[in-house]
C-alpha cells in the first residue's frame, strides 16, 4: 500500500434511462443504502484520501443525498455526458485545480454496482501496487459473457487489450474473462493518455477502455485482478437487475448474520438491511423485514409476518404478525399479533402488547399489558396495569394531543374511552363500558356510564312482523300495557 491514501473517483453521472425513473439511477435503494451509498461504503475499506463522484443526471438530486450519507466526498458536474473516459479526466481536473491530486494510485469504480465488497476494492490497489503496472483492471470469469467486452492476455499474463463484443473474432468471444468497468491506476500515465482519447466510435464517447490500448501501445504494463464473486461487478441498469441486485445482497447478508449464530427459517423470505445488528441465539421466522439501524438482542424470536423499522428489541422478547417503527421493546416483552407499534412506543420488561393494538408515543411499565382491541396513543402505563380490551385513549380534540397517566397496577374494564388529559392512580380501577374525563384517585373505582334502561315489549310494538318479534313471541314476552308504554 502507499503511504498515502488512494483517490477514488465514482463515476455516477449517466441517465439510466431503462429505470423508467424520476429517481437518478445511482439512488435506488437495496438492503437499506442507495446503489451509490454501497459503491462509497466498499470505496472506504483503502482509506481513501479523496472521494471524488462523478455526477450529471439528477444532480440535485445526487448532491443532496451525498451531503446527507456522505459529506466528505467532492463532487464534479459532467455538463454533457460524453464518455466514461470524459468522465474521469474532468475529475481529476478538478483534482489539480483543488492541489489536491498526488502520486497515489487513482481508482475509478461504477456507481451502479452495490455488491461490490470493500476487501475487493484493497485488492485492486493493492495489486496496482504489487505489480507497478500503468493500469490495474478488474475483471471477471462469467458463464456467460454475452455483451460484454472481453479481456485479452498475452503469455505473460498482463492485459494486452479489450475487445468490445460487436468487434470480436470468434477466438475472442471464447474468451470467459470480462472487463468490470472498474480500474487502478498510476496517476502519471493516467492523466496524459486521457487527453489523447477521441470519440471516433459508434457512440462518439471517450471510452475508459481505450486507455488500456493507449497504454499498450507505448510500452507500459497492464495488469488484470480477477474477481473472486462475479456477482460483485454487476451493474444496475433497471429494475430486473435491481431485483437481483437485492436478492443476492440479502443471500451476502442472510448468510453472514446465520453463520454469526443467528437462525432463520426461511432466508429467501427474510430481509434484513446492512444497518441491523443482530445478536446470537436470535430467531428470524418466515416474511419478516428488519430494516433501518434495528437491533435485536440475544433470545428474541420475531416473525413470522414482522417488519421492524428502527427498532431495540430486548433479550428474550417475541414479536409474532408486527409492524413496527421507532419503537423499543424490552427484555421479555410480547408483542402481537396484528400489533402495530408506531414511533414512541416503548413496551418495558415482560409487558405485553397483544392482538389488533396500536401504540403510539406511549409506554408500557414492567408487566403491563394491553392484551387486545386497543389504542394506546400519548400515554404512560405503570408497571403491572392491564387495559381491558376495546379500550381506547382518546388522546386527540382535534387541535392537539393531550397525554394519559395511568399508575401502577391499576385496571382499566374492557371498551373504557379515556378522554385525555386524564390520570388513573396506582391500584384505580374503571368500570368496562366507562367514559373517563376527570382524575380517578389511587385505589377508587371509576363508572362513567349511563344508568341502564328496559322498555319491555319495544320490539313488537316498533318491529311487528320482524324474526325479531317471532323470536320474542315465542319466548312468551307479553306485549305492554299502555301504563307501560315510553
Amino acid at each position: 500500500m502507499t503511504s498515502q491514501g488512494p483517490i477514488v473517483i465514482v463515476l455516477a453521472a449517466g441517465e439510466g434511462t431503462r429505470m423508467r425513473s424520476a429517481t437518478p439511477k445511482v439512488l435506488h435503494p437495496i438492503a437499506g443504502r442507495s446503489l451509490i451509498g454501497h459503491v462509497l461504503e466498499a470505496a472506504s475499506a483503502v482509506d481513501p484520501s479523496h472521494v471524488v463522484v462523478v455526477i450529471g443526471h439528477g444532480r440535485d438530486a445526487v448532491l443532496a443525498h451525498l451531503e446527507e450519507v456522505a459529506p466528505w466526498v467532492d463532487t464534479v458536474v459532467q455538463e454533457e455526458q460524453r464518455g466514461t473516459g470524459h468522465a474521469v479526466r474532468i475529475a481529476l481536473t478538478a483534482l489539480a485545480s483543488a492541489h489536491a491530486l498526488s502520486s497515489a494510485t487513482v481508482v475509478v469504480l461504477s456507481g451502479d454496482t452495490p455488491l461490490l465488497t470493500g476487501e475487493t476494492v484493497r485488492a485492486l490497489v493493492d495489486e496496482q501496487v504489487r505489480t507497478g503496472a500503468s493500469a490495474t483492471l478488474l475483471t471477471a470469469v462469467v458463464p456467460d459473457p454475452t455483451g460484454y467486452g472481453r479481456v485479452v492476455r498475452g503469455p505473460d499474463a498482463s492485459v494486452q487489450v479489450i475487445v468490445e463484443h460487436r468487434d470480436a473474432s470468434d477466438q475472442v468471444l471464447a474468451i470467459s474473462e470480462i472487463n468490470a468497468g472498474m480500474y487502478a491506476f498510476d496517476p502519471a500515465r493516467l492523466a496524459p493518455v486521457l487527453e489523447r482519447l477521441t470519440t471516433a466510435n459508434d457512440q462518439g464517447e471517450e471510452y475508459l477502455t481505450d486507455v488500456v490500448g493507449i497504454l499498450r501501445g507505448d510500452g507500459h504494463p497492464v495488469s488484470g485482478l480477477v474477481v473472486d464473486d462475479p456477482h460483485e461487478i454487476l451493474g444496475v441498469n433497471d429494475r430486473v437487475q435491481l431485483a437481483e441486485a437485492a436478492a443476492l445482497m440479502r443471500d451476502r447478508i442472510n448468510e453472514r448474520w446465520m453463520r454469526a449464530g443467528v437462525s432463520m427459517l426461511d432466508p429467501q423470505s427474510t430481509w434484513i438491511d446492512v444497518d441491523v445488528d443482530l445478536a446470537s441465539d436470535v430467531t428470524i421466522l418466515p416474511q419478516t423485514s428488519l430494516l433501518g439501524p434495528t437491533s435485536v438482542s440475544t433470545g428474541a424470536r420475531i416473525g413470522p409476518g414482522t417488519t421492524l423499522t428502527s427498532c431495540e428489541v430486548g433479550e428474550g422478547a417475541t414479536l409474532m404478525h408486527t409492524w413496527a417503527e421507532l419503537a423499543v421493546i424490552e427484555a421479555g416483552a410480547s408483542v402481537g399479533p396484528f400489533t402495530y407499534l408506531r414511533p414512541g412506543a416503548r413496551l418495558g420488561p415482560h409487558a405485553r402488547a397483544g392482538a389488533f393494538v396500536e401504540m403510539k408515543n406511549a409506554t408500557l411499565g414492567e408487566g403491563a399489558k394491553v392484551p387486545h382491541l386497543s389504542y394506546v396513543g400519548d400515554a404512560e402505563v405503570g408497571e403491572g396495569t392491564n387495559i381491558g380490551a376495546a379500550t381506547i385513549f382518546v388522546n386527540y380534540d382535534g387541535q392537539a394531543k393531550h397525554r394519559t397517566t395511568i399508575g401502577r397496577h391499576a385496571r382499566i374494564g374492557s371498551d373504557t374511552m379515556l378522554v385525555a388529559p386524564v390520570t388513573v392512580g396506582d391500584g384505580a380501577y374503571t368500570a368496562a363500558g366507562s367514559v373517563i374525563t376527570e382524575d380517578v384517585p389511587a385505589g377508587a373505582m371509576a363508572v362513567g356510564r349511563a344508568q341502564q334502561r328496559n322498555i319491555p315489549g319495544w320490539v313488537q310494538r316498533k318491529r311487528p312482523g320482524t324474526e325479531s318479534a317471532r323470536a320474542a313471541d315465542a319466548d312468551h314476552v307479553q306485549p305492554p300495557t299502555s301504563e307501560e308504554s315510553p
